[in-house]
């Protein structure tokens, strides 16, 4: 079977609350041994609880604009030419892009120590909203890598 092949992606139902299917896709990134329920129950008093520390009227608008600011644009990949391996900077599509902000968010919410999750994402969200934070420093480094290694960028594939 071709590496190459791309596969199609699948339909994500909107969630009851908001009515949509970026939040769904969060859910399903927070969500844990199949626990949908909790993991909605999670999401929502985390969306709240930052809408409130962020002074936001919309919560879903604030949950958006801090999704977008921890989104990565340019990322680095390995690709080896003759014998030597080179960091080559290469554009990320809005999907993974999408998936990386989601990822790093709830990664650095889960490795807060002493926090319940519902205000360590709470926190996390607020970071981001706020151009600050551990994911945002995340990103940062991932650009900053991207940038380092500009000069390799003709052996883009």
């Amino acid at each position: 079977m071709s590496r190459r092949r791309r596969a199609v992606a699948r339909q994500i139902a909107p969630d009851p609350v908001y009515g949509s299917t970026l939040l769904a896709k969060f859910i399903n990134k927070v969500m844990m041994d199949g626990k949908k329920s909790t993991a909605r129950r999670i999401i929502y008093n985390a969306i709240e609880r930052f809408a409130k520390r962020v002074k936001a009227e919309n919560p879903f608008e604030a949950f958006q604009i801090a999704l977008d600011n921890a989104k990565p644009t340019l990322e680095v990949k390995s690709r080896r030419v003759g014998g030597a391996t080179y960091q080559v900077p290469v554009e990320i599509p809005s999907s993974r892009q999408l998936s990386l902000a989601m990822r790093w968010i709830i990664n650095h919410s889960r490795a807060k120590p002493g926090k319940a999750m519902e205000e360590a994402l709470a926190l996390e969200l607020a970071d981001c909203y706020n151009n600050q934070g551990t994911t945002i420093k995340k990103k940062d480094d991932t650009h900053r890598m991207a940038e380092a290694n500009k000069a390799f960028a003709h052996y883009r594939w």
